[in-house]
């Protein structure tokens, strides 16, 4: 059996060419769920974009004891997406490889936007099954998180512990989860190549100021968010609704762009609006003419096409 703490960190394959979507003279030509194993205990799903625009990544990390799925996709329909399928047949062969017995699995979220959550019901009748809930006191509860934001604590999987904090400020309930095996830090919605739509300004820095401090603290491979929304050139988003990002940027972040939000966020504190940088953008406040350009953006595209 893999010993999670002195085996680690562990080899990490991130260089994965990831589905994008396609032409809509192409036809729906990505599978629905795209599966990458980044090391035999450690997997990222991306949802794709012809089921939902949204796209989102989903983090699957087994320890002896359990696994935990972080995030459930923008689909409820298991037909167009069959999320439950996919992940029984990963921790199938995973158990059978690693003769575990009666093995667990834990559903638990980034935070609870819809897409994030809407495969939730997928794994309602799943047996040896966990879903945490949505609120903010349901993963307080589960996760045991006692002093709300500022504590960091651990979530054992068998062997593997993960470290869980509370990152509030795009959600009041969003979380992120450091893995010591594989060294990559889970953003979810906070940190991503992308819009970074920001509720509560002041809890969002100081969110990315704790975020910051924890990489001083442990060694950080990436940074995973949830989404890419950027194109391979700096500063040029795709707009909302788009189904084929072709040049999109890469998902793993450094912590150098890490910073690079927090510093971006401190600078536009206190000036609501939608502010463009060259790997993501902050959407302060509703923003309601970039929103509608995002629209303006989309329909020009289709009508282009």
């Amino acid at each position: 059996m893999v010993d999670f703490t002195r085996d680690a960190p562990a080899p990490v394959d991130l260089d994965v060419d990831w589905i994008h979507g396609a032409p809509p003279s192409w036809g729906a030509t990505d599978p629905p769920i795209q599966v990458h194993a980044c090391d035999p205990h450690t997997y990222v799903l991306r949802q794709s974009k012809h089921v939902s625009y949204e796209a989102p990544f989903l983090y699957l990390l087994f320890g002896h004891q359990r696994a935990v799925l972080f995030d459930t996709g923008a689909t409820k329909d298991d037909v167009g997406f069959p999320l439950r399928s996919t992940v029984d047949g990963i921790v199938d062969r995973w158990s059978a490889e690693n003769a575990a017995d009666r093995y667990e699995l834990v559903i638990a979220h980034t935070h609870s936007h819809g897409d994030h959550v809407a495969g939730d019901a997928q794994f309602a009748d799943r047996p040896n099954t966990v879903v945490v809930g949505h609120g903010r006191d349901d993963v307080q509860a589960f996760f045991d998180i006692t002093e709300w934001p500022g504590q960091v604590v651990p979530f054992d999987l068998g062997g593997r512990v993960l470290q869980i904090f509370a990152t509030p400020g795009h959600h009041r309930a969003s979380i992120a989860v450091y893995d010591p095996w594989s060294e990559l830090l889970l953003t979810g919605d906070t940190v991503y190549p992308g819009r970074l739509y920001v509720e509560d300004f002041r809890a969002f820095l100081d969110s990315l100021d704790r975020l910051i401090a924890f990489t001083e603290t442990h060694p950080i491979r990436a940074v995973m968010g949830c989404h890419v929304e950027m194109t391979q050139t700096p500063g040029r988003d795709y707009p909302i609704g788009t189904k084929y990002q072709p040049q999109e940027a890469p998902l793993p972040m450094t912590v150098a762009q890490l910073r690079a939000v927090r510093d971006a966020a401190s600078a536009v504190a206190d000036q609501p609006g939608a502010h463009q940088f060259d790997d993501f953008a902050i959407f302060h406040g509703p923003c309601r003419t970039a929103m509608a350009r995002q629209v303006a953006r989309t329909l020009v595209g289709r009508f282009r096409r």
